[in-house]
């Protein structure tokens, strides 16, 4: 599972033209999901994203978490990130979860979102063709993925 965490002041989906939804300050999360990912994967991920200190302190230092904040989430499903260039110019998605197997996931990464953060989460819709917005805060983007854990 790979997680593309944004800090934002704001971001937003729209899906033809319409607002699906939207936060001010906090993260929003880019979400690809393996074949190979799991449960633990999920509770890993969200664990690990909701106690990142990444928001500034009264000296202006990262060392305040999401929850500390009582900052929002927009989770957005993003099968790309599993793209792989190796060969020609057209990325394969050969790595990517099918909707069968990812769907389920992505709905239990949401619910181990609200649970840790005790409040109702964004998200976009899985599979649909979205346009993101956001104002990157900082900018403070941050790279995790489940199988690379040290």
């Amino acid at each position: 599972m790979i997680g593309v965490i944004q800090r934002v002041q704001n971001a937003s989906v729209e899906i033809d033209g319409v607002l699906e939804s939207s936060i001010q300050k906090g993260l929003l999360i880019l979400l690809g999901i393996t074949h190979s990912d799991e449960q633990a994967d999920v509770d890993w991920l969200a664990a690990k994203i909701c106690g990142l200190r990444i928001f500034s302190d009264e000296e202006g230092k990262m060392n305040k978490s999401l929850l500390d904040i009582d900052g929002e989430i927009l989770i957005v499903s993003q099968f790309t990130l599993l793209a792989s260039t190796q060969k020609g110019n057209r990325p394969s998605f050969i790595e990517a979860a099918r909707p069968e197997q990812a769907i389920p996931l992505y709905e239990q990464f949401i619910k181990s979102c609200k649970t840790i953060l005790k409040k109702d989460v964004s998200t976009g819709v899985f599979g649909a063709d979205m346009q993101v917005k956001l104002l990157n805060d900082g900018p403070v983007t941050i790279l995790i993925d489940t199988k690379n854990k040290h």
